[in-house]
């Protein structure tokens, strides 16, 4: 039998973790597989494991850390989960709403999400950075199904600027001169955790999705439901299924994220410093 998801059921967990860092936080952070060095950039760190949050969910994935972490970075108040949670963990699509409704909670002004992903588009190496400014999603489940909880938002609702507009200008500027290689583009969300066949992904290029994942989707729908602005950025680290020759390996994914995580890193503190 499914829980029943309620406003209160979230805001058990907001209640406890605005007990412990007293204030409100300008900016929410999301780190994908393999990108959670950026947390070593926050300064006065106050870890919280997700475990002992109240009605709060757990990473199971090796190289996601497990902890929201609060501090500051380029002088703005930052809350910041270091691992995120994907459906191929076991979840229902109705308990990955539960990092955005913190956010909103707690009162963060706006989110970042960042993911590793599969590169579609041929022009696209590993290394490069995607501005995700839409998204593809043909698996037919939605956190918001279920009973409409109206606290955060309307049972139906617009999604045209889910990625927010003026949020991918901002981060374009704070990429120039960085070194990186950056595209704006669609994200195409599987649910894993087999990567794709080539089959797919020749699919997905032909639905003109530029690049491929299992996150980011259905934090940006919630996010989108409650009214709360969001910027996606992924990071190619391979190529999809079928792109080239080369088998895919999470160890690769790993290896190239690390390759550009101190560049990367620079570019997404030079963009909570601009917003």
């Amino acid at each position: 039998m499914k829980h029943e998801y309620t406003f209160d059921y979230f805001k058990k967990s907001a209640d406890y973790v605005r007990n412990i860092i007293g204030e409100e936080p300008d900016a929410a952070l999301i780190l994908g597989s393999c990108l959670g060095g950026f947390s070593e950039r926050i300064q006065s760190p106050v870890e919280i494991d997700y475990k002992d949050i109240p009605n709060f969910l757990t990473s199971t994935v090796q190289s996601h850390a497990g902890k929201l972490i609060y501090g500051t970075v380029a002088g703005k108040k930052v809350i910041c989960m270091s691992g995120r949670f994907h459906y191929y963990e076991g979840y229902d699509f109705e308990q990955l709403t539960a990092p955005i409704r913190l956010f909103k909670l707690l009162g963060a002004k706006y989110t970042i999400i960042t993911n590793a992903a599969g590169g579609v588009n041929t022009s696209y190496k590993p290394g490069d950075i995607m501005i995700i400014s839409d998204h593809l999603k043909l698996t037919g489940a939605s956190p918001l199904c279920g009973k409409n909880i109206e606290e955060f938002g309307p049972r139906f609702f617009d999604v045209t600027d889910m990625y927010t507009a003026s949020l991918r200008k901002i981060a374009f500027g704070c990429a120039e001169n960085s070194g990186l290689t950056v595209h704006e583009g669609v994200y195409m969300y599987f649910t894993g955790p087999q990567f794709e066949t080539p089959a797919e992904i020749r699919a997905a290029r032909i639905l003109g999705a530029d690049a491929v994942g299992m996150s980011t989707v259905t934090e940006a729908l919630t996010a989108a439901h409650c009214s709360m602005p969001l910027l996606g950025i992924s990071v190619i680290t391979n190529m999809a299924a079928g792109v080239t020759s080369e088998k895919i390996s999470h160890d690769e994914v790993g290896v190239v994220a690390e390759t550009v995580s101190g560049r990367f890193g620079d570019c997404i503190e030079k963009i909570i410093s601009a917003v």
